[in-house]
């Protein structure tokens, strides 16, 4: 139903701060971007990953769905693969 890559076992952080964070540190490869995230937020990861080599992908699923893909019980707008 989701993303392939998010129910591999490589690292991940969920959520806007964690995001932007892993992306000051060069450590973001990916970022998937949930269909119905707010336009700020989009801005913000665009904003951040400018110059970087960051893929960002905007998913099929919503917020929630993504949320439960990641197996959390709340929703996510963010989520994102990290090197180790």
């Amino acid at each position: 139903m989701g993303e392939p890559d998010l129910n591999t076992k490589k690292k991940r952080v969920i959520g806007l701060k964690q995001t932007l964070r892993a992306i000051q540190q060069n450590k973001t490869c990916v970022v998937y971007l949930a269909n119905d995230v707010d336009e700020h937020i989009l801005r913000r990861i665009k904003m951040a990953s400018h110059g970087k080599d960051v893929k960002i992908v905007i998913t099929r699923v919503g917020r929630k769905e993504l949320g439960q893909i990641c197996r959390i019980d709340v929703s996510a707008a963010v989520v994102a693969l990290v090197q180790e």
